[in-house]
């Protein structure tokens, strides 16, 4: 069995999934390239599994977006385009300033402190330059104020949101010039809800989706 399957493989989880998760780590961090062809077959031989886990997986990374069926030839990685990624940061945007507002109404005292630890421990984070670690901090960070808004609908909508978020996410977090200005931002969203400030933190987390995409786009030009 490949490695990497045998690193997700967990004894709770079908193998569907655990074929999954390894498929989507290798396209989030670049091994499987965009527009790089998925061959049931050649992905069976390699990860040591049938062709129906691999079909089931391949199914469910295009619900996330990360694969796209092309008529004729089959499944590939979904293209990073500049269409796609105004498109998700756009809803992404909206339901980030929504989540802020109402966390400014709604977030507990131990949901801030998770808040306030959460932004420390991204900090840790770019310390170990690991972007596995540091994309995750920073989900981590930004869940906790979609949680604390107790809107069971916007969580879920998030939720769905995320997976097509974090490709964009990891691109912006590889570039260690982002690091000192993502601290910050964090920093200017959390001083926003401790002062229960909801105007602040619209236009704090505003900002901190307007940079990503700009910093993006600059990537995806180069």
């Amino acid at each position: 069995m490949d490695d990497r399957l045998q690193a997700n493989m967990d004894e709770y989880l079908p193998l569907r999934d655990v074929v999954f998760k390894t498929l989507r780590q290798e396209i989030l961090l670049g091994d499987l390239k965009p527009g790089e062809r998925l061959m049931e077959i050649h992905l069976a031989n390699k990860l040591g599994v049938s062709r129906t886990p691999i079909r089931e997986a391949i199914r469910k990374l295009e619900l996330e977006g990360l694969v796209t069926m092309i008529p004729r030839r089959g499944a590939e990685v979904a293209q990073i385009t500049v269409k796609n990624l105004q498109d998700v940061l756009e809803v992404r945007k909206a339901l980030d300033v929504l989540s802020a507002e109402l966390a400014c109404d709604r977030i507990t005292e131990e949901q801030m402190t998770e808040l306030r630890e959460a932004c420390q421990h991204f900090e840790h984070m770019i310390q170990t330059k690991d972007s596995t670690k540091i994309a995750k901090a920073d989900v981590d960070l930004h869940d906790i104020i979609t949680k604390s808004t107790g809107n069971d609908k916007l969580i879920l909508m998030v939720n769905n949101l995320s997976e097509q978020m974090y490709r964009y996410r990891y691109e912006h977090i590889k570039d260690p010039s982002s690091h000192e200005r993502l601290i910050a931002e964090h920093q200017k969203i959390l001083s926003a809800l401790e002062n229960r400030d909801k105007e602040a933190a619209a236009n704090a987390v505003g900002e901190h989706i307007d940079n990503q995409e700009k910093a993006i786009m600059q990537q995806l030009r180069e």
